[in-house]
């Protein structure tokens, strides 16, 4: 039985930061940061039947053309994931009266519509990003044992290209589910590897007033290529959600609309026409 200290249910039941019980959320679940996009997407909704908002954490569960789809908040950064993604897999794989995890597992299906930036000239502000890996550069998963679910040799390749400080941790990669990424690819999608930060301003090479440990990461990163992938975007939930979604068996996709141009200066001139765009495009997938 899973102590009450490590599974912390409210006193109405629901799990602890979420605010939710198992009746609340679809097996088909979009991801946002921010709260406020929640209802940017629930408007093109048929029905809402359950909202609850804890914290930053937004949900809203109801039906597109036909589809229970839920969408949710998870705010910002790989430690949201962790609170986010191991309490929905409580939802639907732990018995919340017995404690106890259940026999019959259920995949909950799993994508994350963000906001990103480029590390690629030639992926423009305003088109789409797939992660096909996530490339973890925040410590987060390493909690986890994880060494089965790595891209490994990618990972060497990457620490080598960058000349990697140990000291920040040793990087993750984790694949994006395949199932996923072949309902949702198309020809409007660019593809690639989309870095998770653990901060935005360091972490990113952005520099205000603090000196950062390695001024030329980002162009490292624009020329690193495995194979014949190669680095397309940075933000801060992609790696987690693949890592914890793979080692707890759901299916997970990050889809990112991309707003900044870091390889040559730009930002969108109408950030929210993008998101939008992707958010039409990501319920259009759902629906196919």
């Amino acid at each position: 039985m899973i102590k009450s200290s490590e599974l912390i249910l409210n006193p109405d039941g629901s799990v602890y930061h979420l605010n939710l019980k198992p009746e609340h959320i679809a097996t088909d679940i979009i991801f946002v940061g921010d709260q406020n996009r929640v209802e940017k997407i629930t408007q093109f909704f048929d029905s809402i039947e359950f909202s609850t908002q804890k914290r930053e954490f937004k949900t809203q569960t109801g039906i597109y053309k036909g589809k229970r789809i839920t969408v949710m908040s998870t705010g910002i950064g790989p430690d949201n994931i962790d609170i986010t993604i191991n309490e929905l897999d409580a939802l639907v794989n732990i018995d919340l009266e017995t404690r106890k995890p259940k026999k019959n597992l259920t995949s909950l299906n799993i994508v994350r519509i963000g906001t990103s930036g480029s590390l690629q000239e030639d992926i423009p502000v305003d088109s789409f990003v797939m992660g096909e890996f996530g490339l973890g550069l925040d410590n987060m998963l390493r909690s986890y044992v994880i060494d089965d679910i790595c891209e490994t040799d990618m990972e060497d390749a990457f620490i080598k290209h960058t000349n990697w400080d140990l000291r920040k941790g040793k990087p993750y990669i984790i694949g994006c589910s395949e199932t996923l990424k072949n309902k949702f690819d198309s020809d409007q999608i660019h593809k690639g590897i989309t870095g998770t930060a653990g901060g935005f301003y360091g972490p990113q090479g952005r520099v205000l007033r603090l000196a950062i440990q390695d001024p030329e990461l980002n162009s490292k990163m624009d020329n690193f290529k495995f194979g014949n992938v190669r680095m397309a975007n940075l933000e801060m939930e992609t790696s987690a959600i693949y890592g914890l979604g793979k080692l707890l068996g759901h299916n997970c996709l990050s889809l990112n609309a991309i707003i900044a141009n870091r390889a040559n200066g730009t930002f969108s001139a109408d950030p929210y026409k993008a998101v939008d765009e992707l958010i039409q495009y990501t319920l259009g997938k759902f629906t196919e």
